[in-house]
């Protein structure tokens, strides 16, 4: 199959040459069986950040059998340094089924993505949603739930709780895209503009989740004394915001 020619508006010359190599590795590694590479996330939205940043993909293979996602070990050693995360392994078969059980997800891959190789099985693809409410709660509470139990876990030091901020807006931010969607709003690709959006909608303050988006992305340096009262303000608006959005969407 010839290669794709693109570039995405954004990424660094570096980040295109790491991925272009990565295809290359991919399709070696898998020949005939890979149907196509795709790109999703921070690196197509706009918010990619060298260093702190994963590249997300999608492998779209002819089957999961374990002769098959074995080949991808070696590839995982390689890249995974490189922040490319372990890709969704999917076949053209499974993609309406697996859409179906997870809309949340795939409708957010499904309006933002490049292709990088092979063919786009998101091509005429209808995303059924009507799970999606019950997915959206089920992720603003679970998100909710984890990070209290890490932080216990972590025992609430300093060193945890900035991870854990950066963890869970990170996670927080495509289950945001899925409430604007039930909310019937226009989908905001960067995540300044979704809190703000929300924020306005629902007619309430999110100062907490603003801190933890700017911390995630350096923009901000808290001291150890500063960061037990980010968490407390991420956990005030992170809760407030849950409350609020059950009451809207049930």
């Amino acid at each position: 199959m010839p290669p794709i020619d693109w570039t995405i508006d954004g990424l660094s010359l570096e980040t295109h040459t790491l991925l272009k190599s990565y295809v290359k590795d991919v399709e070696k590694a898998y020949g005939s069986e890979l149907g196509g590479i795709l790109l999703y996330g921070s690196a197509v939205r706009g918010e990619f950040l060298p260093g702190r940043s994963n590249l997300n993909l999608l492998l779209v293979l002819s089957s999961y059998d374990l002769s098959v996602l074995k080949k991808y070990d070696s590839l995982h050693k390689r890249w995974s340094k490189e922040h490319v995360v372990v890709p969704l392994f999917l076949t053209v078969d499974d993609l309406q089924s697996a859409s179906f059980a997870f809309p949340l997800e795939y409708q957010d891959i499904h309006e933002c993505h490049r292709l990088l190789w092979g063919q786009d099985p998101f091509v005429g693809l209808k995303i059924d949603s009507r799970y999606l409410a019950a997915e959206v709660l089920q992720g603003l509470r679970g998100n909710l739930l984890r990070l209290r139990q890490r932080l216990v876990e972590g025992r609430s030091t300093e060193e945890a709780m900035t991870i854990l901020l950066s963890l869970s807006i990170t996670g927080l931010l495509p289950i945001l895209r899925g409430l604007q969607r039930l909310l019937e709003r226009p989908v905001s690709a960067h995540g300044e503009a979704l809190l703000k959006d929300l924020e306005s909608h629902l007619a309430i303050g999110l100062p907490g989740l603003r801190d933890a988006l700017l911390l995630k992305r350096g923009q901000i340096s808290p001291g150890q004394k500063e960061i037990p009262r980010l968490m407390d303000r991420y956990l005030e608006s992170l809760t407030r915001l849950v409350t609020t959005a059950e009451a809207r969407i049930t």
